[in-house]
């Protein structure tokens, strides 16, 4: 009984925090907290200090990428790949709009993108609907491919922490063909969904007012044809040579400094957290130090002020639940360890389902992933399934989504009648479930 009401607990501070925002359901995670230790007499878990620190680093460098005009340009050369393929933006758009957030950390890049997707969509014809939502999808599931991202470093964290050594490539190996292959999927599967515009009805009516014609077919800014300041191209060849050194020295840990732990012991490499906090900052340094910016302008940056809010509610709802679990660890070792073990897509489940609880990846991962090693699940089928922990398409309240519609001029782009049947709903489902049967494959090819 009184594990249950402690998950109650757990799940209402879940439920009541996600409804304030990344940076509420952190502090919301703060009175699960005292409940368990001042009313229930749990001992308080500990926060996910290196982890932490990890993605502090991170997502400082990327705020510097950004305001130093590097992310710029990659959307520059997004829009002309597809300007320069238009008749297959259904599949292409997607595919660049994953590729963005592998390279930068974030699924926020695609608002840039919407407008340039819906542009050409429109003009060729095309139902926005289907490059549009899938693209919304596809920039969520590629945070679990970026070795920048809150969410891959926090595995790497909490695998390292668990006595795993996976390197920075084995778990990019996993989850970027896994991620990725869910995004062609769902690509697809959107190339003929919905009604061609010159065949559904409510456009066409849509469109008979000449106001209304004219609002949907209207052009959108492009980066095309401007030229951007050299410094903007520095910062993003800066960002890039780092993520390749962190590429490097996660594969190769004969390169890392050695040291003793402790007398007599046999020296040991650097742990790779520490690796990535490191060049992350160095990063953030050589872009300040040669791309003229301002370093007090990088905390206006979005995707600094993003990756903060991620810090802080993973920091709350990480403690929170060590807490909870590990006052029943016991229990939950023997449950549990024997579920996924003869049910391993039960992890999956939990992943996915404590994703739309939270609205976030890495808030996810902080919950299921050190709960899933504590009870001694196999680290290669919590890998297997690391396209589950994106599922807060299910319910369409997520920013990117709601922008997405918004950008939609169409109005095909949209949640319908009975809120579950929205256009992101199937896209999200087979890139999820295709997802994870690539991941299945690849993480016992490579673990």
């Amino acid at each position: 009984m009184e594990m249950l009401l402690g998950f109650l607990v757990l799940l209402a501070c879940l439920l009541v925090g996600v409804r304030h925002g990344g940076i509420g359901l952190a502090v919301i995670s703060g009175i699960g907290l005292v409940i368990f230790t001042f009313v229930f007499q749990y001992k308080p878990g500990t926060p996910p200090i290196d982890v932490m620190l990890t993605i502090l680093a991170v997502v400082t460098c990327a705020g510097f990428l950004q305001t130093s005009g590097g992310l710029t340009v990659m959307l520059k050369y997004a829009e002309a790949f597809l300007r320069s393929n238009p008749k297959q933006v259904t599949i292409l758009a997607p595919l660049t709009t994953w590729f963005l957030t592998v390279l930068c950390g974030t699924g926020h890049v695609v608002y840039t993108m919407f407008p340039i997707i819906y542009d050409i969509a429109i003009k060729q014809g095309i139902r926005p609907e289907r490059p549009m939502a899938v693209s919304s999808v596809a920039s969520q599931m590629g945070i679990c491919a970026s070795p920048v991202s809150v969410a891959v470093v926090s595995i790497i964290g909490f695998m390292a922490a668990a006595g795993y050594d996976y390197s920075v490539l084995q778990i990019l190996a996993v989850s970027i063909p896994a991620t990725g292959f869910g995004v062609i999927c769902a690509a697809l599967w959107s190339y003929r969904r919905g009604k061609d515009l010159d065949k559904d009805p409510r456009f066409q009516e849509f469109i008979s007012d000449p106001e209304n014609k004219k609002y949907v077919y209207g052009d959108v800014e492009s980066l095309q044809g401007k030229e951007l300041p050299k410094e903007f191209y520095r910062a993003m060849f800066i960002f890039f040579g780092g993520i390749a050194v962190i590429a490097i020295l996660g594969n190769f840990p004969d390169l890392l400094p050695h040291f003793v732990a402790k007398e007599g012991a046999k020296p040991k490499p650097i742990s790779m957290t520490a690796v990535i906090q490191m060049v992350m900052l160095l990063v953030g340094a050589l872009i300040l130090l040669t791309c003229k910016i301002k370093a007090k302008d990088v905390g206006n940056s979005q995707v600094f002020k993003s990756g903060i809010v991620a810090l802080v509610s993973v920091y709350g709802v990480a403690w929170m639940a060590n807490t909870y679990f590990g006052a029943h660890m016991t229990f939950l070792k023997e449950a549990l360890g024997e579920a996924v073990t003869m049910y391993p897509w039960a992890y999956a489940i939990i992943a996915f389902l404590t994703s739309k609880l939270v609205n976030s990846q890495a808030a996810a991962i902080a919950i299921v992933v050190p709960m899933a090693l504590s009870v001694g699940m196999d680290p290669v089928l919590i890998m297997s399934f690391i396209s589950a922990c994106y599922g807060y398409f299910f319910l369409p309240t997520y920013p990117s989504d709601l922008a997405c519609i918004g950008f939609d001029r169409s109005g095909t782009t949209r949640i319908g009648k009975y809120i579950l049947n929205h256009s992101f709903m199937i896209p999200g489902l087979i890139g999820v479930s295709t997802g994870c049967v690539m991941g299945f494959i690849m993480a016992h090819i490579v673990m």
